[in-house]
C-alpha cells in the first residue's frame, strides 16, 4: 500500500531520523519528545521514521519496543504492518511470536502499557522456560543490539512510578515519547508538529485536521481571568438545553454537506466523566431517554450507539462516513486511540471532571473526514464544535493559540439576497504533485519524439555502473532516506531493480517535483503503460525485461528526456490552470468564528452582529465609524475577509494574471445600491491594478442593470483620518500620491 506524506510529515520524519542517529551516538540512556496533535498522522510518521531507519546502515543494530495504552499497541501494529507491507522495512510482533527469545534487527515488539507494568504479568515473573522480559532484552543485547523504547500516548502513564521502574529495567539505549501532550521531563531533544504547519497544508489540499473548534457557536463568551479562561452564556443553561443546540449544529452541517454535494453524516458525541457511579449512570439513562423522547434518536433505530466498558451499541460501522448513527455516547478512557473522522460536534456537561480544555479533550472532533481533499468552499465544514455548560473554561497551552474559536458572529434576520457575482481562485494541488494528467503528457511526449524507435530492446541490462552511481549519489537529497547506499544489488533480483527504477524515477523528478510517493507512483504508471501500448509488455509478468530496457545504459537518457518533456508539459498545464478563477454568485455569509485578537466593538449597522474587530489598521477603524455615522443612509455594511470563496471578491490583474480582490467593505443603502468601498493606500504598488479591477468590475455590473457603485478610498487627513473620504473612479495609473484629482468626495 502507497502512502502520501504531507509536507510538514515529511519534514518531522527528516528531524526525527536527523536527532535519532545523534542521540544513538551519545550514552546510553537518552531521551525524545516526538510532540504532534491528535489528527496529524503520529503513526504515519513514526512508520514512515521507522522504515527510512531501517534503510540507513551508519547507526549500530537497533531492536524496538512499542508500548501504548490498553488496546492501542494493537490498533498501532496493525497501522505499522500495512505499512510495510511492501517494503518489509520493519518486522512486527507480539511477545509470544518472537524468534529465539530475542527482538531482531528491525523488529518492533508491541505491548500493551498497563499489562507490562504488573510485576506479576508473565511477561515480567521469571518462569521455567526463561520467557520473560528481561530475558528477551538480555538477549536482545547480547546479539549486538540496542534497545530503543517506543511509548506511545505517553501522557496516560509514562511518568507513574511503576512505569518509571520498568523504563528503568529495559534501561533502552534511547526512549521515544510519542504523545500530542507529553509528560516526559528533561528530555535530550524535541520534534514537535505545529498545528499551524498541519493547516496551511489543509490549505494546499491535504486537509488533516480541522481549521479551529469553536465553543458555543451563538452565545457570548467572554475573556476572564486575565484572558487564560472562558465564560459563556450557555454556562447557566439546562442540559437539555446544551444538547438541543448541539444537535441543531448537526442538523446544520447535515444540511451543508449534502449543499457541497459531500457524502457525510456528522457524528455527535457525548463525553461522559470517565469515573463510575450511581449517579453516572443516572445521568447516562436521562440523556438516553432525552435523545429517545425529545429528538427520536435511539439504539433501536440506530440513530445513538453507545460505547462504554459496560455497554456497546451499534458500533460495527460508525466509523463510515454514510453510518446512519448519529450520536455517540463515550467515556474518553474508552475511546483511547479510536478515530471517527466523521465526528464533528462534541457535548460536555458540567459535572465533566475538568473545566480544562486540552488536544486530548478536542482530539476526538479534530480530525477532517476526507484528508486527500482541501478545505471546503463552505467554511463551516471545515470547524468541530463544542457545545457545554461549563463554568470559566480554560484552554490549555498545548491547544495551540488561535485554535479554539469562541466569538461567533451571525448574519441580522433583516437580510435580504445580494446575488454579488464573486470570484475565488481554483484550488489545485497539481502544481505540486503529479496527477493523471501526467501519464498523458508523457505518452505524448513519448509519441512525438519518436521514442518507440529510437530506443534499444535487445539484450538490455542495468549496467554496473549506473549502479555504483546509485551507491555514490546522495541518497538523503533524492529519495528521503529510502535507500540503502552501502549495500549490494542483485540486478536480477526483482526488489533490486524496483529500488533502481525507484531511484531513477525519484531523480528525474527533482528538482521540480517533490519525490514523493504518490508522484512516483505516477511517473512509474507512465512507464508502464507505454510499454504496455507500445511493446505489449505486461508490468508484472515482463517486470524485469522492462526495467532493464529502461535502466540500460543505451535507452536510460532517452527515457529521461520523456520525463523531463512531459515535466515541463506538466508544468505549463498546471501554472495556467492554477490561475482561474471561479465565479460564484456570493452573498454575507450567515456566520463567521473569530478567535484570539479579536474583540467585540461597537458597530450598530454590521450586517454581522456583533461585530468584531482585530483593529489592525487605524483607517479602517475609522472607516467604520464614518459608516455608522447615524445620519447616512448605509443600511448595513460587511467588513469583507480575503479567504477562498466564503468572502467577496473581484478580478483584478496581477502581473498579468487574474486575481481575486477582496473589497475591504461591501455596503448596503438605503435606495438599494450596493457600495464596494477598500481603504487602500495610494503609495501601494497595486492600487492601480486593483482599482482598475474594482473599477471594470462596476461597470460590468451597471450594464447588467445593477445599481452598483464604489472604488478605492481614502481620507485627506492620512495620519488621523479626521478629514473627508474621498472616492477615486479615474485610471489607476494616473492616481498621484497628495494630488486628488481625479477623487471625489464620497457620500452616503
Amino acid at each position: 500500500m502507497s502512502f502520501q506524506l504531507a509536507a510538514y510529515q515529511e519534514n518531522a520524519v527528516t528531524d526525527l531520523l536527523k536527532n535519532v542517529r545523534k542521540l544513538l551516538r551519545q550514552s546510553d540512556g537518552k531521551k525524545l519528545v516526538f510532540k504532534a496533535p491528535t489528527g496529524s498522522g503520529k503513526t504515519i510518521m513514526m512508520a514512515e521514521f521507522l522504515a527510512q531507519f531501517a534503510d540507513d546502515e551508519t547507526h549500530s543494530p537497533c531492536s524496538f519496543i512499542w508500548a501504548a495504552p490498553r488496546q492501542l499497541h494493537e490498533q498501532s501494529k496493525e497501522k505499522l504492518e500495512v505499512y510495510f507491507e511492501n517494503s518489509r522495512a520493519m518486522e512486527c510482533r507480539y511477545f509470544d511470536d518472537l524468534t529465539d527469545k530475542q527482538i531482531g534487527e528491525n523488529e518492533i515488539l508491541f505491548f500493551n502499557w498497563e499489562s507490562i507494568r504488573q510485576n506479576n504479568n508473565i511477561y515480567i515473573r521469571e518462569n521455567e522456560n526463561d520467557n520473560n522480559l528481561s530475558n528477551v532484552i538480555a538477549n536482545t543485547r547480547e546479539a549486538g543490539r540496542e534497545i530503543v523504547l517506543i511509548i506511545d500516548e505517553s501522557h496516560f502513564h509514562a511518568q507513574a512510578e511503576t512505569s518509571q521502574n520498568l523504563v528503568a529495567a529495559i534501561a533502552p539505549k534511547l526512549t521515544i515519547e510519542v504523545s500530542a501532550t507529553p509528560v516526559m521531563v528533561n528530555p535530550d531533544a524535541i520534534v514537535p508538529v505545529d498545528i499551524e504547519e498541519i493547516k496551511q497544508e489543509g490549505a494546499r489540499g491535504k486537509a488533516m485536521i480541522k481549521k479551529g473548534v469553536v465553543i458555543n457557536e451563538d452565545f457570548k463568551n467572554v475573556i476572564t481571568r486575565g484572558g487564560n479562561a472562558i465564560k459563556s452564556e450557555l454556562a447557566n443553561s439546562t442540559d437539555d438545553i446544551v444538547l438541543r443546540e448541539a444537535l441543531k449544529k448537526r442538523e446544520e452541517l447535515v444540511k451543508s454537506y449534502k449543499k457541497a454535494g459531500i457524502s457525510l453524516n456528522p457524528l455527535l458525541l457525548i463525553q461522559l466523566p470517565d469515573r463510575r457511579g450511581q449517579a453516572d449512570e443516572d445521568r447516562q439513562d436521562m440523556i438516553v431517554q432525552t435523545l429517545n423522547d425529545k429528538h427520536g434518536i435511539s439504539t433501536d433505530n440506530g440513530k445513538l450507539a453507545i460505547y462504554l466498558a459496560e455497554d456497546k451499541k451499534n458500533l460495527e460501522n460508525i466509523t463510515r462516513n454514510d453510518s446512519e448513527v448519529e450520536v455517540l455516547i463515550f467515556k474518553q478512557a474508552i475511546a483511547l486511540g479510536w478515530d471517527c473522522p466523521r465526528a464533528q460536534v462534541l457535548v460536555l456537561f458540567r459535572e465533566w471532571s475538568s473545566p480544562i480544555f486540552s488536544i486530548q479533550t478536542i482530539g476526538r472532533i479534530m480530525r477532517m473526514p476526507y484528508p486527500d481533499d482541501s478545505y471546503y468552499d463552505e467554511d463551516a465544514l471545515n470547524y468541530a464544535y463544542v457545545y457545554t455548560n461549563i463554568d470559566d473554561i480554560e484552554i490549555k497551552d498545548d491547544i495551540g493559540r488561535g485554535y479554539v474559536v469562541f466569538h461567533t458572529s451571525t448574519r441580522i434576520p433583516k437580510y435580504e439576497p445580494l446575488k454579488l457575482p464573486s470570484v475565488h481562485s481554483k484550488r489545485h494541488r497539481e502544481q505540486t504533485r503529479l496527477t493523471p494528467l501526467f501519464t498523458r503528457l508523457f505518452l505524448d511526449k513519448a509519441r512525438s519524439s519518436g521514442l518507440t524507435e529510437k530506443i534499444q530492446t535487445k539484450e538490455q541490462h542495468v549496467h554496473s555502473s549506473f549502479i555504483s552511481d546509485w551507491k555514490s549519489e546522495n541518497i538523503d537529497l533524492i529519495a528521503g532516506m529510502h535507500l540503502k547506499a552501502n549495500t549490494e544489488l542483485d540486478a536480477k533480483n526483482d526488489m533490486d531493480l524496483q529500488r533502481l527504477f525507484d531511484y531513477f524515477i525519484r531523480k528525474s523528478l527533482s528538482p521540480e517535483f517533490h519525490p514523493e510517493d504518490r508522484s512516483v507512483g505516477r511517473v512509474k504508471e507512465a512507464v508502464y503503460q507505454f510499454f504496455s501500448k507500445h511493446m505489449k509488455l505486461d508490468r508484472i509478468a515482463d517486470f524485469q525485461t522492462i526495467i532493464n530496457i529502461v535502466l540500460s545504459d543505451d535507452n536510460r537518457q532517452l527515457f529521461s528526456d520523456a520525463i523531463n518533456a512531459a515535466k515541463i508539459a506538466y508544468r505549463a498545464d498546471t501554472e495556467r490552470f492554477g490561475k482561474e478563477l471561479v465565479e460564484e454568485v456570493w452573498e454575507v455569509p450567515e456566520k463567521i468564528v473569530y478567535g484570539e485578537g479579536y474583540a467585540e466593538m461597537e458597530a450598530k449597522k454590521s450586517v454581522l452582529q456583533p461585530f468584531l474587530s482585530d483593529e489592525s489598521w487605524k483607517s479602517e477603524t475609522k472607516f467604520i465609524e464614518f459608516l455608522n455615522a447615524p445620519r447616512n443612509n448605509v443600511v448595513w455594511f460587511f467588513k469583507n475577509g480575503a479567504r477562498d470563496a466564503t468572502y467577496f471578491a473581484v478580478p483584478y490583474s496581477d502581473r498579468k494574471e487574474h486575481a481575486p480582490f477582496y473589497v475591504d467593505f461591501v455596503v448596503l443603502m438605503k435606495n438599494g445600491t450596493v457600495a464596494l468601498l477598500d481603504p487602500h493606500g495610494i503609495h501601494l504598488a497595486d492600487f492601480a491594478s486593483k482599482s482598475d479591477g474594482l473599477q471594470t468590475y462596476i461597470s460590468d455590473m451597471k450594464k447588467k442593470g445593477r445599481k452598483v457603485i464604489g472604488g478605492i478610498v481614502a481620507n485627506t487627513d492620512p495620519r488621523n483620518h479626521t478629514g473627508s473620504w474621498m472616492l477615486y473612479t479615474g485610471k489607476g495609473k494616473d492616481a498621484k500620491e497628495g494630488d486628488w484629482g481625479g477623487w471625489v468626495k464620497l457620500e452616503l
